[in-house]
Formats: structure tokens, sequence, C-alpha cells
């Protein structure tokens, strides 16, 4: 028996059917018109969220043993073997304390007391240095309750303007700070070029070849904080957590390598990180080196950003610390620059044979003569 054939799809009849009406709930809501529904619907959905916030906005504080403490007379001597457990401690961490760094503790405390008086100007002289996008350089603004707070910041860089500026509201003192500033300054890049080397040629990671956009202030920032002690439990809690929160917002204000502190009379460091808080008791005398987002970049992680900050108590006195940023043109090529040239055996093999070559052919040219 043959089959009747399916219609044609164009003489074919789509019956479109519209879905049943959802039941609607009895009272007011039977009232309402189609327009009042779809208010109400958007009213509701448009509400924001009651939010409940945590208590605690930091991770709870940890404390550390002291980080590694890296002789930097024996850098040359250390072995591979040694290197790779001493840059995998640094790692771990994200900061080291550099001693025997030739850079005499007499000397730093000058330089730090000279920075000292620079936050005794009076603060109409401090607003017209203030910083700002046409001045990078000079003074953190400090606006309203905040000037009860003793602690400030003042941003130092080698430039002719911030110079000229500076000695005409403070001549004869800032020419004595700027120019113990630049006799520091050389030691300290010193300290961070071999530090930053011996990183790199004890990396378990391939440093990436990046070259710096901002050659013109590598290795030549230093903030210097003026830190108030004379606050109580609750005042200085409040005051390091503004200060935390300004760290953790300009982390990448200037993008460094390496961040030096020069913190003597501290008597603790905190290290920030994403992954918490710690804290740990430096040595008197030592360079506290915290790893910077561009170490980070360069060794793929190996390496990780932290925020250090030396904490001042137990005083009523100010003190002063300072933090140099550091940050190389070009870290490959500063590597390759340092490395030693070596010839593998076949090439010592190829030069012995053009040697005994050359040696044959001259010996016959004399025979010949």
């Amino acid at each position: 028996m043959m089959n009747t054939p399916e219609p044609l799809l164009e003489n074919r009849v789509i019956d479109f059917r519209a879905p049943p009406p959802s039941p609607v709930a009895p009272g007011r809501r039977s009232s309402l018109t189609n327009d009042e529904v779809l208010t109400e619907f958007l009213e509701n959905s448009l509400k924001v969220p009651d939010l409940i916030l945590p208590d605690r906005v930091f991770p709870r504080q940890k404390a550390i043993q002291n980080p590694l403490k890296l002789d930097f007379q024996s850098l040359e001597s250390i072995e591979n073997g040694s290197g790779l457990k001493i840059v995998e401690m640094i790692a771990q961490v994200g900061c080291l304390e550099v001693i025997n760094h030739g850079i005499s503790g007499d000397f730093i405390k000058s330089v730090l007391a000279a920075g000292a008086g620079i936050f005794g100007i009076s603060p109409e002289k401090k607003k017209m240095m203030a910083r700002s996008p046409e001045r990078p350089y000079g003074f953190e603004e400090i606006h309203g309750e905040e000037e009860k707070e003793t602690s400030e910041e003042f941003l130092w860089h080698p430039d002719e303007a911030l110079k000229a500026e500076m000695e005409g509201i403070w001549p004869i003192q800032y020419s004595n700070f700027s120019e113990k500033m630049e006799k520091i300054l050389p030691k300290i890049e010193e300290v961070a070029s071999r530090i930053l080397l011996f990183l790199q040629h004890n990396s378990t990671r391939k440093f990436s070849d990046i070259t710096m956009e901002n050659q013109e202030i590598a290795g030549s920032i230093c903030y210097i904080y003026k830190h108030s002690k004379k606050m109580d439990g609750d005042q200085w809690a409040d005051s390091l957590k503004y200060d935390v929160i300004r760290m953790l917002i300009k982390g990448s204000e200037f993008p460094h390598a390496l961040c030096l502190h020069l913190c003597s009379g501290s008597t603790e460091f905190h290290v920030y990180s994403k992954k918490g808080w710690a804290s740990f008791c430096p040595d008197e005398g030592a360079i506290v080196i915290t790893a910077g987002d561009e170490l980070q970049a360069w060794s793929n992680g190996q390496y990780r950003h932290v925020i250090g900050r030396p904490v001042f108590k137990g005083e009523d006195e100010n003190c002063i610390s300072m933090a140099f940023l550091f940050s190389p043109p070009n870290i490959t090529n500063s590597m390759k620059d340092d490395k030693t040239i070596t010839i593998s055996l076949c090439q010592q093999i190829i030069i012995a044979i053009l040697f005994t070559l050359c040696y044959q052919f001259s010996l016959q040219i004399y025979n010949m003569l």
C-alpha cells in the first residue's frame, strides 16, 4: 500500500499558541493593572541589598621570624647550591635584611636627621610644595583633621626644579640635605644592583627581557616618612590602617624592582601583601629590602611584590625613615654585561686547529725565502 506523502512546508499551517497566563493571587494584586504590576516589579528589583561587611578589615597579623640576613660582602663567594636555598627563602617572605653593606651607620643617621628637618617648615610652605600633577615630588597634601596626625610624607628626587623651589623656602638646610642625599644615593644603588643580580643569577625561573619606560627616574626616588609615636593604642591602630590603605592604593604609583628601607631605631617592620600581613624585628644598621612589582613581573612570579613599612613605638619624639625605589633601565642587559664569557670545548679545538694551520703555513713561507 502506498504511503500518503506529507504536505509541503509552505502549505502547512503552524499554530503558535501563547503560554497560559500565570495564576494571580486573589486580593490586591488582582485589581492591579499590567502597568502597576510592572512598576512594582521594577521597584523591588532595583532595591540595593543590605550588605553585611566583616568587622575586621585587615587580615590577622602574623609574627614571623626575622627574614634572611644576607652579608653583602660575601655575595661573590656564595656557591650555586647555597644561592638557590637563599633565594627560595627570600621568595617566600618577599624581603630580606642586608648586613655589612658598607654604608656607615653614623652616615645613615646623619642623613635621616637632615631629612627630619624638612618636616619642620611651616604648614603654609608645605602647602606651597605639595605634590600635584604639575609637581610629582614634594609633600603629600594633608586635608582637614589629618593635620592633627603627625605622620607625614615627602617624596624626594634629584630634580633641579624641586631643588630650586625647596631652596627658595628652606635655603641652607635643603642644600645640606640634598648634598647628603646625592652622596648616599650611589651607595644605595650599588647595593640594590648587586642584590638584584644575585637574585637573578640564582633564580629558578628565567627572567623576562623587559625594558623600563621610566628610565629617567630609575633608582632615584626616595620616600621620606615622619612617624608618630604620640598616640595611644587605638589611635596608633587607626593611623596604621590609614597608612596601609594609602600604601595599597599607591603601591603601583612608581613601579620599581626593589625598595631599600633605612629605618634606624625602628621597633618593628611590617610586610603587607595580597596574602596577608606579617611583622618582624629588624637588626639595627641593616637595610631592609622588599621586592617590587617589576621584580615580580621579571621573575614570572617567583618573587612576590610586598609593601614594607617600619614602625616606631615606646618614645615621644618623631622618627624618620627612608624608602629608596630602585629600578634599572634593563635588568636583562645589565645581567648580560655582568656575565663571564666562556668558550666551549669545540670552540677551543677549532681555535687550536686554526693556530696549527697558520703555523704550518708560516713555516712553509719561511723555508721558501
